[in-house]
């Protein structure tokens, strides 16, 4: 059985960082991974993705230049560093696995196990 744990989510103030890790347990592949986000009442979104060797990334154009995903190779573990938060990054985020191992892939249908989530506040 996968299974996915995020953690470092939490409160910062506008303008802060914060850095989130997930860790892929249970599994044989090399997964591609990514990272979603889902603010109240809205659908759950695209934020930033990688191959599994770690070389390869994609981002949401809400988030480019402030968030960075990394991985390292072979190792299924994700690291999203967040940095000039804005209130409307609130979200819970959820890491992701895919065992599309080509290409970051940017679409919910296309990953194969999620975490549970993780809280991520921004006040203002």
């Amino acid at each position: 059985q996968v299974t996915l744990k995020e953690s470092g989510g939490g409160l910062v103030q506008a303008g802060g960082s914060l850095r989130l890790s997930c860790e892929v347990s249970g599994g044989t592949f090399s997964y591609g991974m990514g990272w979603f986000r889902q603010g109240s009442g809205k659908e759950r979104e695209f934020v930033a993705a990688i191959d599994w060797r770690g070389s390869t990334t994609r981002y949401a154009d809400s988030v480019k230049a402030r968030f960075t995903i990394s991985k390292e190779s072979a190792v299924n573990t994700v690291d999203l560093q967040m940095s000039s938060l804005k209130p409307e990054d609130t979200a819970t985020y959820y890491c992701a696995a895919t065992e599309y191992v080509k290409d970051p892939r940017t679409g919910v249908h296309e990953y194969h196990y999620w975490g549970q989530g993780t809280q991520v506040t921004v006040s203002s």
